[in-house]
């Protein structure tokens, strides 16, 4: 099969405009859309305290092939988060040490793989954000080709290039473009509500009362 990769134009978000999605948690985001957006959870960073804001290049990957992520990693603009569908494949990893390296020298902000991944440690020693479904120390093939820069769906969240990709300890959520400013302004104000509980807490009250949540009713036997 062929590698192959979709002509796209997306709006480029300013600094100051991905700055500001950084501290935006995953968890509010989802939140902010339905409870919707999120990856499986068994997408997780490699090293705890790992955190991700930037825009998504897409991949999709026949299984245990990484040629079409080297081809694509070829094309990162910096602050661009690489997003790899592998099929959810755990068994043969299609990222490491020299695919990180590469994607660091693209200045690239991350990348998100649904799929396996190798060479933790030097991963981890880099510092760069990479999230992934599994680790296992079997390496890829390579020529049996993928899409570039199209739809996809990576453990079960869809994706579109451009969109926002936000990861922290939780995993990962993802902001589609189109609805990135009032998605943005909604996490202002959860943000805002979940700030004025805790200070309701503080001064004694429970979420139960916050929330005017029913008293449990009594089971007699």
């Amino acid at each position: 099969m062929a590698i192959q990769r979709h002509e796209i134009d997306f709006e480029r978000l300013s600094a100051p405009d991905l700055a500001a999605w950084r501290e935006i948690p995953p968890a509010i985001a989802s939140d902010c859309m339905n409870r919707s957006q999120f990856m499986a959870a068994a997408i997780k960073p490699l090293a705890a305290g790992t955190s991700l804001a930037g825009q998504a290049r897409t991949v999709t990957s026949m299984v245990g092939d990484n040629g079409v992520s080297h081809v694509a990693t070829a094309l990162l603009n910096p602050g661009e988060v690489l997003v790899i569908d592998a099929q959810g494949h755990g068994d043969i990893a299609v990222w490491g040490g020299v695919a990180t390296r590469a994607a660091m020298a693209r200045k690239a902000a991350g990348v998100v793989i649904d799929g396996a991944v190798r060479d933790v440690a030097e991963i981890r020693e880099l510092g760069f954000a990479c999230y992934a479904r599994a680790v296992v120390p079997a390496g890829p093939h390579k020529g049996f080709g993928g899409i570039i820069d199209g739809p996809i769906a990576c453990a079960g969240c869809p994706v579109a290039p451009g969109d926002i990709v936000l990861g922290d300890d939780d995993g990962i959520a993802v902001v589609p473009l189109a609805r990135w400013r009032v998605v943005h302004a909604a996490c202002l104000e959860k943000l805002k509500q979940e700030q004025g509980w805790l200070r309701e807490i503080a001064s004694g009250r429970t979420m139960a009362e916050i929330l005017g949540l029913p008293e449990a009713e009594i089971i007699r036997d």
